[in-house]
C-alpha cells in the first residue's frame, strides 16, 4: 500500500468491520423507523442488499479496470455497460410500465456532448485511466437527474390532473398543459448539485479534489479539476432534467395506470389496522335460509 492510500483509508480487518456494523445500523434504524412508503421491511432490506452488491460490485469493478484501461475495444464496452446499467436504473426507478428504456434519450444527451466536448478540446485524453472516471461521474449525476425529474413530475400530472384538464379545456394542448404543470417539479432535480456546488470547500470537499491532493498533485490543479467535474455536472443535469420533462409531457414517459399493476402482497400497517378495526366492529352476517 502506498503511502496516499494510507494516508486516506487503510483496507484491513478493522475497515471491515466498521463497513460490517455502519451497515448493520443503516439496516436496524430503517427497519425500525419503517422507512418506507408500505410501512413495511422492505426498505431495510434494500439498504442491506444495496451494501451487499456494493460491496461485490466494487471488488469486481476494481479487478476488471486494471485490465479494461489497456484494451480499447474493452474500453468502449466497459463504457456501454455503465451506460445500460444506468438506463435500466434510472427508467425502473420512474416508471414501471413499459416506457422505462426513454430514459436512455436524457442521460445520453447530457452526457455524450459534454465528454466529446472534452475529448476534442483535448481536456480529457482517450485512456481509460481517464475516461472511465470522467464518464462514470457524469453518467451518475445525469442518472440522479433523470429519476428525481421524472418521479417527480410524474407525481405532479397525478396530483394535479385537473390543473392539466382545465389547460386543455382553455385550448392549451396536451404537451403545454401537462409541461406547465410538470415543469416545477421537475426543476427540483437541480437542487442537489446546485447545493453541491454552492457549498464545495465551505461544507464539503468532493472526492475529486481529495483524490487529486492524496495523488501528489497541488492545490490549484485539484481544485481546477474539481471546478469542472462541478459545472459539468451542472450541465449535464441541466440537459437531462430537460429532456425528461419534455418525455414526460409528451407522454413518452408514463406512470402505469390504476388497475394494471398486480396487486401487492404486503399490507400495510394502516390497512391491516382498518381491517382489524372492522372486523371487530361489525355484526356477523346471518345465514341465509
Amino acid at each position: 500500500m502506498n503511502s496516499a492510500s494510507a494516508a486516506l483509508l487503510p483496507v484491513n480487518a478493522v475497515l471491515a468491520w466498521v463497513l460490517a456494523v455502519l451497515l448493520a445500523v443503516a439496516v436496524a434504524v430503517t427497519a425500525v423507523a419503517r422507512l418506507s412508503p408500505e410501512q413495511s421491511f422492505a426498505r431495510a432490506r434494500e439498504v442491506l442488499t444495496a451494501g451487499v452488491r456494493a460491496a461485490l460490485q466494487l471488488a469486481a469493478v476494481s479487478v476488471i479496470i486494471g485490465w479494461v484501461v489497456h484494451h480499447g475495444a474493452a474500453l468502449l464496452g466497459f463504457l456501454l455497460l455503465m451506460y445500460a446499467v444506468a438506463v435500466r436504473t434510472a427508467g425502473r426507478r420512474i416508471t414501471s410500465d413499459g416506457t422505462w428504456w426513454w430514459a436512455a434519450l436524457p442521460i445520453a444527451a447530457g452526457v455524450v456532448p459534454a465528454v466529446a466536448l472534452l475529448l476534442a478540446t483535448g481536456l480529457l485524453p482517450p485512456r481509460g485511466i481517464s475516461l472511465i472516471p470522467v464518464t462514470g461521474i457524469l453518467i451518475g449525476g445525469a442518472l440522479t437527474a433523470t429519476v428525481l425529474a421524472g418521479r417527480q413530475s410524474l407525481a405532479t400530472l397525478e396530483q394535479r390532473h385537473g390543473e392539466v384538464e382545465a389547460g386543455l379545456a382553455l385550448g392549451l394542448t396536451e404537451r403545454e398543459a401537462r409541461i406547465e404543470i410538470a415543469r416545477p417539479a421537475a426543476s427540483d432535480a437541480l437542487v442537489p448539485g446546485l447545493d453541491q456546488t454552492r457549498t464545495v470547500g465551505l461544507v464539503t470537499l468532493p472526492g475529486a479534489f481529495v483524490g487529486m491532493l492524496l495523488g501528489g498533485a497541488d492545490v490549484l490543479t485539484a481544485g481546477a479539476v474539481q471546478l469542472f467535474v462541478l459545472v459539468a455536472l451542472m450541465a449535464v443535469q441541466a440537459v437531462a432534467v430537460a429532456v425528461t420533462l419534455e418525455l414526460v409531457a409528451r407522454s413518452r414517459i408514463t406512470a402505469p395506470r390504476r388497475g394494471t399493476e398486480p396487486p401487492s402482497r404486503r399490507r400495510t400497517w394502516s390497512s391491516w389496522r382498518t381491517r382489524r378495526t372492522t372486523r371487530g366492529s361489525s355484526a356477523p352476517e346471518s345465514p341465509t335460509s
